[in-house]
């Protein structure tokens, strides 16, 4: 069997970037490997789309149930993986990578999260969990198996999702509502598109030689920085009136979230409110995005192109 690359959660925004590049470009790089795509629904669009590809498979399970003999079946030699921010992520992501560490896989390629976070005494919960992750994967016990950890500072949907809402509403002819955005006023943020963190993720995955990225964290942003007062000017610009209403650093979302994981303790997922507090204190400027991003695949997309895409 071919040798294969491994792209876990290939059909959500990060993991599509990733499959279509490694389409585009693996005959330039590595001619004779194989790209599956893994998804829980083989049926839906996206991955209907993608399995149209070349040399690509869709593989529809789920990730957690990997195991290293299914590893070791699928000949998979590099992987990526995006995993879920659910309370239960260190139990799964650290399986997924044990598995892949006993199957002898040379390479990951892992999302992380926003790198100023990435501490064992961050106030939210998850970024907790990626520190964890990438300490086990760095400990001696790991040595065998190559990583890279990316840390987008903050995905461009979450930021700009609210603004857009809005805009359509307003041109769908209904009175506006509050714009509940997390940026604050004035401090400018190096937003990402989800979709050029997967390009990034192609571009590791094909390098011929990958040790001078095993163990590196790097940051990710945008190449534009942009305030809250400069999302809610874009959203005037698009509806041609003034927003009437604005809640900067607004959560509330979180007790939606609350509600739809019952299951879950509440103070572990309201602890999320922290997450965004690096962000207001100015620690996510594009300008801290990593050499080695810019070297590579330095993204492209700015905020008013992130809005575009997203009223798309």
């Amino acid at each position: 069997m071919s040798p294969s690359l491994l792209v876990v959660g290939a059909t959500g925004n990060t993991g599509r970037g990733v499959v279509e590049t490694l389409s585009n470009s693996i005959h330039r790089h590595t001619a004779g490997y194989r790209i599956l795509a893994l998804t829980r629904s083989s049926k839906s669009a996206t991955a209907q789309q993608l399995s149209r590809l070349p040399n690509v498979t869709i593989v529809e399970t789920n990730w957690t149930e990997i195991t290293a003999d299914w590893l070791r079946e699928q000949n998979v030699v590099r992987a990526f993986i995006a995993s879920h921010n659910n309370p239960n992520q260190f139990a799964e992501e650290s399986t997924f990578h044990l598995a892949a560490l006993r199957a002898g896989v040379k390479y990951v390629v892992r999302i992380s999260t926003t790198a100023a976070n990435v501490r064992p005494d961050c106030d939210a919960y998850y970024p907790r969990a990626h520190w964890a992750i990438e300490n086990m994967l760095q400990s001696p016990a790991f040595e065998e198996l190559q990583w890279t950890s990316l840390q987008p500072n903050v995905f461009a949907a979450f930021w700009m999702g609210p603004a857009a809402e809005l805009i359509k509403s307003v041109r769908s002819g209904k009175k506006q509502d509050t714009l509940r955005l997390m940026a604050n006023p004035d401090t400018p943020v190096g937003i990402i598109d989800a979709y050029e963190v997967g390009i990034l993720a192609a571009h590791l995955l094909l390098q011929e030689d990958v040790s001078k990225h095993s163990k590196a964290r790097y940051t990710l942003n945008g190449p534009e920085d942009i305030t809250g007062n400069e999302i809610v000017k874009m959203v005037e610009d698009h509806i041609g009136v003034k927003v009437e209403d604005v809640s900067f650093k607004d959560l509330s979302f979180l007790e939606y979230m609350v509600q739809a994981a019952p299951q879950e303790s509440r103070n572990v997922i309201m602890s999320i409110r922290h997450a965004p507090e690096i962000a207001w204190a100015g620690l996510c400027k594009a300008e801290t995005t990593s050499k080695e991003v810019l070297d590579l695949a330095a993204p492209r997309n700015t905020p008013a192109d992130a809005l575009v895409a997203l009223l798309q």
